[in-house]
């Protein structure tokens, strides 16, 4: 029988319905059905930050150099996008895309390209270097990642990706507001 600890396949009860528990006990009548939903989230977000960070050491790159180069290069070729384009896609700020870019340009990963159309425009472009880099890296980690899913079944993965789909819509526009 699981604990809840993580021990075992399918847990009936864990950490979470505790906490929901104890603030229905608490503090009747306060809605608390979604700490079952945003607490399992926030608690397997801080796993899977802490994982794939560590993953991403062993590999030998940082996460946001990954999701720099992983976003160039499924672009297709040219593997290039525009500064803001690029900062939307990666969801951080264009201040935080441009030290990135900075950074992963002076490692020889990426490169600014000026626009042809529009002299005030510079687009982010993948080296043939950053391009071997992601290729190198990105199979180990998704190879990794589907392990951490596999407890799942293929109808349960489409499932919890599907309801994250709906959620993750409803929270960026509300965030758009």
């Amino acid at each position: 029988m699981d604990d809840g600890t993580g021990g075992g396949e399918n847990p009936s009860s864990d950490e979470v319905d505790e906490i929901q528990r104890a603030w229905l006990r608490e503090r009747p009548g306060t809605p608390v059905s979604s700490i079952g939903v945003i607490t399992r989230i926030w608690h397997i977000a801080k796993l899977l930050e802490d994982d794939r960070r560590a993953t991403m050491l062993e590999l030998g790159m940082d996460a946001s150099t990954r999701t720099l180069l992983s976003t160039l290069r499924r672009t297709g070729p040219p593997y290039r996008l525009s500064a803001g384009e690029l900062a939307k896609r990666c969801r951080v700020s264009p201040g935080a895309i441009s030290q990135q870019t900075a950074r992963a340009e002076r490692d020889g990963h990426v490169r600014r390209v000026k626009s042809t159309s529009d002299r005030r425009g510079v687009y982010v472009e993948l080296t043939e270097a950053g391009h071997e880099l992601i290729e190198r890296t990105v199979g180990d980690l998704l190879e990794h990642e589907e392990t951490l899913v596999s407890s799942l079944s293929s109808a349960q993965r489409d499932q919890l990706a599907d309801l994250l789909r709906i959620l993750l819509a409803d929270l960026d526009r509300r965030a758009r507001r």
